[in-house]
């Protein structure tokens, strides 16, 4: 036996826990590290591949931006709330059957909701926004305008955090429920009731119908999708500059970093990234040992 106790290289260690040996419970041998794992498992991202996943996010900050920019005209009474209305109710029904004319036939039948169904809840939407129009009117004569653009400009950053960008549903509920918050926010300080029943139609086609579509694109058409994008940031970023020369530029460093910024650096950290795995780790349980324990 060694001075620090360890027994001769006759007696062989073993890594179980059944049988008694006469080691030290610390004890390891030169055989420990031959089990050590470097970057396994580990995904290798492709920079365009991501860049191409981003402008999702980046589209998404432009339609804010664009629903924002379309406010601040029926604010100033340089949009008519006819011509918006009547553009809304035509680019839902372009929409409606675009995304028709990309949903398969098994998804069809698997969602088994009707044409006259979707109709209906159109029509019931509409005829209730309608007829609540003047009541959302007046639903912040008491709330000073400087909260109520702050509530709206927190909201549609709730919104625009909680999406669900890499799922392949449409917007979640907390997010969709923040649009519709601020909107209706936004809405009640414009001139009208038309105007607010056209801003809330506005809003439910820009936050909860258009991901739909655009997320049919993303399945099933991906290189149509990127060129949609581009052509949403690119009028984001026109029609905030219309308005705002400093908001255009804002938006425009935030869709650079989003879109090409973060992508390089995940790349750029994926490649340094150094995680090993071995018998230190904590014990996995395989599916077929635990039901044969249970």
């Amino acid at each position: 036996m060694g001075a620090d106790g360890v027994p001769g290289q006759s007696v062989h260690w073993r890594k179980v826990l059944w049988e008694r040996q006469p080691f030290p419970d610390n004890y390891v041998d030169q055989r420990f590290l031959e089990e050590l794992r470097r970057n396994e498992g580990i995904r290798q991202y492709d920079y365009w591949a991501v860049v191409k996943e981003a402008g999702f996010v980046g589209q998404q900050l432009s339609c804010v931006a664009v629903f924002i920019t379309l406010w601040l005209y029926m604010e100033q009474d340089l949009l008519a709330p006819e011509m918006l209305l009547w553009t809304s109710l035509v680019s839902a029904l372009l929409g409606y059957g675009l995304h028709q004319a990309l949903t398969s036939q098994d998804e069809s039948c698997s969602e088994k909701r009707t044409h006259l169904a979707d109709l209906q809840s159109a029509a019931l939407f509409l005829s209730f926004t309608f007829g609540f129009s003047p009541v959302l009117k007046t639903l912040t004569e008491s709330v000073s305008t400087d909260t109520v653009y702050a509530m709206s400009a927190v909201m549609l950053l709730a919104h625009l955090v909680s999406f669900p960008y890499g799922k392949p549903s449409p917007p979640g509920s907390l997010s969709l429920n923040a649009a519709l918050f601020a909107s209706v926010c936004l809405a009640s300080r414009l001139p009208g009731a038309l105007h607010t029943f056209t801003m809330l139609t506005c809003a439910l086609l820009v936050f909860a119908l258009w991901p739909c579509l655009l997320q049919r694109l993303r399945e099933n058409a991906p290189r149509q999708f990127t060129g949609v994008c581009v052509v949403v940031c690119i009028g984001g970023v026109g029609g905030l500059a219309s308005q705002s020369q400093g908001g255009a530029v804002l938006l425009s460093l935030a869709l650079v970093s989003v879109t090409l910024l973060c992508p390089l650096l995940l790349v750029w950290l994926q490649r340094h990234k150094d995680n090993i795995q071995g018998p230190w780790d904590e014990a996995e349980i395989h599916e077929d040992l635990a039901n044969f324990l249970h």
